[in-house]
């Protein structure tokens, strides 16, 4: 009798687990990164603006001062994307009613990936892989 009642509860509670919508979702950045055009642009601008100053003759001192003006630059760029990211995310968790957002890359498993929806609103269309 104790043990089914224990039983009992035990599944009570699993049914009340599994009847709760999942409220936490994941996004794939590395997916992101590697299909949207702003992100792939703004990095393509940033390394060869880097190679240009590291090749050009300016003095040591002239190529510092270039440094740190991209690295501003940067970290501008960096925001930008960031923040048009992030604002995408949220509209969607806020639309489906989810509570967290979290990358998928440090997801061992779980969740609801939203990362077609925020593709979706950054306008991303995902390049076809390569066939072998």
């Amino acid at each position: 009798m104790k043990r089914l009642l224990i039983l009992t509860a035990t599944l009570a509670a699993m049914a009340g687990c599994s009847s709760q919508p999942a409220t936490v979702a994941t996004l794939d950045v590395t997916r992101i990164q590697a299909n949207w055009p702003k992100f792939i642009n703004y990095s393509n601008q940033l390394a060869s603006d880097t190679d240009a100053i590291q090749r050009s003759g300016a003095s040591v001192r002239q190529k510092q001062q270039q440094l740190d003006a991209l690295r501003r630059r940067y970290v501008s760029m960096q925001d930008e994307v960031t923040g048009d990211v992030r604002n995408a995310a949220a509209q969607v968790a806020n639309d489906k009613h989810l509570r967290l957002v979290v990358t998928r890359q440090f997801v061992g498993y779980g969740g609801i990936d939203i990362t077609p929806d925020v593709e979706k609103i950054l306008r991303i269309t995902e390049k076809p892989s390569p066939k072998p």
